[in-house]
């Protein structure tokens, strides 16, 4: 009896083959990880600690600008203050910031490592897996910096601040998805690097980081209610920070938008990979 194929069929793509193989690779992939995050920072003095301090800078700077010289408030809850104020709007830049930094990092994954293109055995999908993997490692400092606010300043953590794994599961699988669609877009169409840039600008401030939600326009909240990111953030701030009941619809539809980014962009750079190293 011959052997059973150990790929798909052509044509057919199976999600959980790639989750397989990064399964099978997974010390490769935090091998890659590890240089990407030791690269972010590799020739300065602090090194590491930038990881810590800069997200540490940027909620101070936040505070300062936002919440006492411009005396900003999101008014979700009464009596807002401005340090709440603060952390309200450090959750929501970290969480856009993570899918940010992906799209921003992505279109240069793949063409910037022509040696891993041209072997033939090497598992070119852990390179992007492991571009966001960095940047999952920086927003969970952001994430840490967030939490002790919260329990030290904003009123205190609830059993709700729970829900804050269950909210962000969704967008990891978004960012793995773009990172796969980005990179592998950036392998023939190199102005996207560019494009990406400008995208991530248009994302932070689609995403309700810098304002409430009550003051979008009906006209502008049809659009924008759509947005994953914009969700994600609502969501955090009502279980981490305000203490709200989670909106379980705007759950599924992470869920469902994440999920499909994932099957999505894995499919899409499987189907190119072949044609990496012709092009590159």
């Amino acid at each position: 009896m011959p052997p059973f194929p150990s790929q798909p069929r052509p044509g057919f793509f199976n999600p959980c083959h790639i989750i397989a193989g990064l399964w099978k690779n997974r010390h490769l992939v935090w091998q890659f990880t590890l240089r990407n995050v030791e690269i972010r920072h590799k020739g300065s003095h602090l090194g590491l600690l930038w990881s810590f301090l800069t997200p540490l800078l940027t909620f101070g700077l936040y505070m300062l600008v936002f919440g006492f010289i411009f005396r900003g408030r999101f008014g979700v809850v009464p009596n807002e203050t401005r340090m709440e104020f603060a952390l309200a709007l450090f959750i929501g830049i970290s969480i856009v910031q993570l899918v940010v930094e992906v799209i921003g990092t992505s279109p240069m994954m793949i063409v910037t490592q022509p040696n891993f293109v041209k072997k033939v055995v090497f598992p070119l999908e852990i390179l992007p897996v492991a571009g966001v993997g960095a940047s999952i490692f920086h927003f969970f400092i952001a994430l840490g910096i967030a939490v002790f606010g919260v329990a030290l300043a904003g009123g205190g953590l609830t059993w709700s601040a729970l829900w804050i794994p269950i909210i962000m599961l969704p967008i990891v699988l978004l960012a793995f998805g773009l990172g796969w669609l980005i990179s592998a877009f950036g392998v023939f169409l190199r102005d996207i690097g560019q494009a990406a840039q400008f995208f991530g600008q248009v994302l932070m401030y689609a995403s309700a980081v810098m304002y409430s939600v009550k003051i979008i326009p009906h006209a502008a909240w049809i659009f924008l209610r759509f947005n994953p990111l914009l969700q994600a953030v609502v969501l955090s701030r009502n279980a981490l920070l305000w203490h709200r009941p989670l909106n379980l619809i705007a759950l599924a539809y992470l869920y469902a938008f994440g999920l499909t980014a994932f099957v999505l962009g894995s499919a899409f750079f499987q189907k190119l990979k072949p044609t990496f190293a012709d092009v590159l």
